[in-house]
């Protein structure tokens, strides 16, 4: 299916000795409209007067004010947060027919590193329906996305830099019992392989390369519904989960982990996969994020309510070699740098993200955080390094928030004196918040789209990159 969206958003922003502090809020979260249906609509009258004859115009009344929403600032009776689009260079939102907690990105054979507009990018995002039966996992082909730095100018000339032609959303929809708790893409160069954790207890696998292709390639004709699961782990028995990740080293390695505190291994065959008999056992509670080691083929870390991170080697057995106590809450989510292997982020449910240097003693009774931030003020949902840039984090919580974050920039003491006051207690790592969305479950980087982010929520997707990414 292939439409239009019309997109809506509202914000604010901040700047301050060249450190840029953004914040954006949405009122109505993107719908779809038809295509032609602007060629139904009457233009506007417009009305010229010359030398403002005939007007009156009232000098008591006061310009309308702007000023920088924080978060946790109380808002006055008749405020609202306003989108500052010159903050973005692309901002983007958009809904489908269910909420969706978890969602990929796909790869695509556009290009890597691409910055110019307008941007083409392919997803896949699993349902969280009223209904067990009428769940879905939803492809998505997202393109003619334009800048929209200049939304705010109506008589900006650059025009040129985007066009000003709506953005297209294509989707398929692939019936799924049982609602999708994670969704997680197979690295592949060719193939599309998609595993989601249903809350049914199941694992699917499902091969969706002939749905992303039919987007593309003319004469490719695919009818979703008959889309199945090419395998399905039952090991978990009826225990949902929501740690899930495809191995970067080995293809076809996957790991999923339950609320019952077993994690299982399945391994590609000639045909098909296979589940392991015996899961990897060592967490006290529900297993709740998992990553493979960037180019470790047995390698593999994992978090847990049980307040731990675990790192584990396939190849010793199902016990972990190292343990650490790393947070006073549920530890919600991990993220291993892709670039920097040494390095993980963790994020719990007090708010509190940390970094963590795996050479330092990790495992030790004296293990501790290279860094730790307390910003959010609510549980971390999701957290995520840059594919490319060791230093910048991305993070999101319950808080409604979604942060970026430079690591490697430190405290400058002489610069914070001439600070205003308004700002002193942001941490100076803390580069753009995000706002607007209800509820955020997941974000992720786009690999092949430099500094573009996808947050999912429960109000819909939103799809963005910042003045200030790269």
């Amino acid at each position: 299916m292939k439409r239009s969206a019309d997109f809506s958003t509202s914000s604010s922003k901040k700047k301050d000795n060249q450190r840029k502090n953004d914040v954006m809020d949405i009122n109505e979260m993107g719908e779809f409209e038809d295509p032609y249906g602007d060629d139904n609509e009457s233009d506007e009258e417009i009305v010229e007067t010359n030398d403002d004859e005939g007007m009156e115009i009232d000098e008591d009344e006061e310009e309308t004010k702007h000023e920088t929403y924080m978060p946790g600032k109380e808002m006055g009776e008749n405020e609202v947060l306003v989108v500052d689009n010159t903050a973005y260079e692309m901002l983007h939102t958009m809904n489908v027919e269910w909420p969706c907690l978890s969602f990929d990105f796909l790869g695509d054979n556009l290009g890597v590193n691409r910055t110019t507009f307008p941007m083409t990018a392919y997803l896949v995002a699993g349902s969280q329906a009223e209904e067990q039966k009428n769940n879905q996992l939803y492809i998505l082909k997202m393109s003619q996305m334009n800048k929209t730095k200049y939304d705010d100018d109506f008589e900006d000339d650059n025009s040129d830099d985007g066009l000003d032609d709506d953005p297209i959303l294509e989707y398929k929809a692939i019936p799924h019992q049982g609602g999708i708790n994670r969704v997680r893409v197979m690295p592949h160069p060719e193939s599309h392989i998609v595993a989601t954790w249903s809350e049914t207890g199941k694992v699917n696998i499902f091969d969706i390369t002939s749905a992303v292709k039919s987007f593309d390639v003319p004469g490719v004709m695919v009818n979703p519904k008959n889309i199945k699961p090419m395998y399905t782990v039952n090991a978990h028995g009826r225990a949902e989960g929501f740690a899930l990740d495809w191995s970067k080293a080995e293809t076809g390695r996957l790991l999923s982990g339950d609320i019952n505190k077993h994690i299982y291994l399945t391994n590609p065959t000639d045909s098909s996969f296979k589940t392991d008999i015996q899961p990897f056992t060592g967490h006290q509670s529900s297993v709740e994020d998992i990553q493979w080691a960037p180019k470790e083929k047995n390698v593999f870390a994992s978090c847990s309510a049980d307040q731990t991170i675990k790192i584990w080697d396939a190849r010793a057995g199902k016990r972990n070699q190292l343990n650490v106590k790393a947070h006073d809450t549920d530890v919600n989510v991990i993220h291993w740098n892709q670039t920097t292997e040494f390095l993980m982020a963790s994020g719990a449910d007090d708010g509190i993200f940390k970094i963590w240097d795996l050479r330092q003693n990790f495992g030790s009774n004296n293990t501790a955080p290279v860094a730790s931030f307390k910003w959010h003020t609510a549980p971390i949902t999701s957290i995520e390094f840059h594919p490319q840039d060791s230093s910048m984090l991305a993070v999101s919580g319950a808080d409604n928030q979604l942060t970026l974050w430079d690591l490697s920039v430190e405290r400058d003491v002489e610069e914070e004196k001439n600070i205003n006051s308004d700002v002193q207690d942001i941490p100076p790592q803390l580069m753009f918040i995000h706002q607007g969305q209800e509820d955020i479950k997941e974000i992720h980087w786009h690999k092949q789209l430099t500094g573009v982010i996808g947050s999912t929520a429960s109000d819909g997707f939103n799809i963005f990159k910042t003045i200030n990414s790269q």
